[in-house]
């Protein structure tokens, strides 16, 4: 079979104007980026503004394995399927960053015949969406290191900034470094350190905004340092959150792209979810509910990670009701998570898939506590066999769950018809959908009942540090905000190396940081860098461009 970038190489995109068009969009509420992308208007969500919302279907999965799920690729055949079914669908992802582009999780666009296109762009710098982001964040540091040096008029305290650097790559010899080094004139010197794009506050601002005004009171609230007498200093105290707000002033317009098929995609924000909420933009999912009957979106990484933070955070602040969860899962992760090394995933093992088949089980259970019919979209790879097919069928059964064989990535749209009359048919039911928790709780229950609701944890404990973090949020007025649990995504507990359904295990909280301005509390769990480093092998060394301009060796 072709590589991903070929197959998308040798499809012939249909003008994105052409894709507005279909979309019922005219002309002058599209910004175009070159024949193939476009940004929407702020003109379109009022034009749209009384037409009905359609059914909002989460694709979210188990707990990814090097072995692979597939999430986005079945995100993208689904919004094919649909068409081939006669239904009017949008897809609306998260675009991807840099770091993993060129690290080794790889890029955000689907794969195989289920992709989102042009993907060389989209992957790469896309229309500048990171770029501002990382620029609007660098702005505020700046900012704030320069009121330090002009006389420090609101009394900072350099030792208490609160605020890192960003940029979208992994780059670990930035975590940790000094500032305002070589004498008087360059700054006043203090520790500082940067964090990837994706983890920034800025991120999850713009993917919560429901408008620029909104934007600009988010970005006004990031608490940026204390002072020598332990007041809080937010940016808009050192009045930045105007200037920020004029980079983003773009990049908070959601993008328009097409699938390989032609099918219409919108790509807006990308906060990673094992250190953020994980979830495209409200603008986005908002303005495709409008565009189409049924908005298919994801969530980042497993449902213990993205779909609970979609479901806790983003559906809670942006009023949204989804209709369907479609959780991805597939025979290889699934013996994987039963103890077989990924080398040897492609024999047939039925013991391992009964060993490991219990993380599918614990996250059919995890979301029907949300109150949303579900979905198992079993992604089918070539080496899959009848009999560990039939297996996980069976077990879903048991579980009282649907399902449906997917083979999108081979077969595009054609291989995810099952799955579509199998999601419109769950989005016609009235479902009793609920948050997990309510606001009005202490901060350490909403992480207890996440912990041991959702992870299965026995308890949760906390550093002396988390528990110092928590009072100084506490007197912020914090203890009415949900929280945002930075956890590995490997296992549904805090340790990595714990795979399948952990049991008896405690959660640890290291630490805890209020993201004042995107609405949240951040807790940190087991060893989660805001900053990944690049392996031995990154994807860097097979990108290429060949002499015609083409680029070769993106996955």
């Amino acid at each position: 079979m072709l590589r991903d970038i070929e197959i998308a190489q040798n499809t012939t995109l249909t003008p994105i104007t052409k894709v507005a068009e279909n979309l019922g969009i005219s002309q002058e509420d599209i910004e175009q980026y070159g024949r193939y992308k476009a940004k929407l208007s702020e003109q379109l969500y009022t034009k749209l503004a009384d037409r009905p919302d359609g059914k909002l279907v989460l694709v979210t999965a188990i707990n990814p394995t090097p072995a692979g799920e597939g999430k986005t690729t079945v995100t993208v055949g689904l919004g094919q399927a649909m068409a081939k079914i006669n239904k009017n669908a949008i897809i609306a992802l998260r675009e991807p960053s840099l770091g993993p582009v060129f690290g080794i999780k790889g890029g955000a666009a689907g794969g195989g015949y289920s992709q989102v296109l042009p993907m060389e762009e989209i992957n790469l710098h896309f229309t500048g969406d990171m770029h501002a982001i990382t620029s609007a964040n660098n702005l505020m540091c700046a900012v704030l290191d320069n009121h330090i040096q002009q006389g420090n008029e609101l009394n900072i305290d350099p030792r208490r900034i609160l605020v890192k650097r960003c940029l979208d790559m992994n780059d670990r010899a930035l975590r940790n470094i000094v500032v305002g080094l070589g004498g008087k004139i360059n700054g006043v010197p203090r520790e500082d350190g940067f964090i990837i794009t994706v983890a920034s506050e800025v991120m999850a601002i713009l993917c919560l905004a429901e408008n620029l005004k909104d934007l600009k009171e988010r970005l006004g609230k990031i608490l940026v340092a204390y002072t020598y007498d332990n007041k809080p200093i937010y940016a808009k105290d050192i009045k930045v959150n105007g200037a920020m707000t004029a980079l983003l002033k773009d990049a908070i317009k959601p993008n328009l792209v097409q699938t390989l098929e032609g099918t219409p995609a919108v790509m807006h924000g990308g906060p990673f979810a094992n250190i953020a909420h994980g979830c495209n933009s409200v603008r986005a999912t908002k303005l495709a509910l409008k565009l189409a009957d049924y908005c298919i979106t994801e969530a980042g990484f497993g449902s213990d990670l993205g779909a609970e933070k979609f479901f806790d955070i983003k559906c809670r602040y942006a009023n949204l009701k989804p209709s369907v969860v479609v959780l991805v899962a597939t025979v290889r992760a699934l013996k994987y998570n039963g103890g077989v090394a990924k080398a040897d995933l492609s024999s047939e093992n039925i013991d391992a898939l009964k060993n490991g088949i219990v993380n599918l089980g614990t996250h059919i259970e995890n979301m029907k506590k949300y109150g949303v019919p579900v979905v198992v979209a079993i992604n089918r790879f070539g080496t899959d066999t009848n009999a560990e097919l039939e297996f996980v069928e069976n077990y879903c059964k048991e579980k009282g769950a649907e399902y449906a064989l997917t083979e999108v990535f081979a077969k595009g749209g054609n291989g995810g018809i099952t799955l579509a009359e199998k999601v419109c048919l769950l989005a016609e039911k009235e479902n009793s959908f609920n948050q997990l928790y309510p606001l009005n709780i202490s901060i350490k229950e909403k992480i207890k009942t996440i912990a041991v609701q959702i992870y299965g944890a026995k308890d949760v404990v906390y550093t002396t540090q988390a528990d110092k973090a928590l009072k100084e949020i506490e007197t912020l007025g914090g203890n009415d905000l949900p929280v945002c649990i930075a956890k590995t995504q490997y296992s549904l507990s805090d340790n990595p190396a714990l795979l399948g359904k952990p049991q008896d295990f405690t959660i640890t909280v290291r630490d805890v940081k209020i993201s004042n301005g995107a609405g949240f509390v951040v807790v940190f769990t087991g060893d989660i860098m805001t900053m990944p480093g690049l392996s031995k092998q990154p994807s860097a060394y097979s990108i290429d461009v060949d002499d015609s301009g083409n680029i070769v060796g993106l996955f």
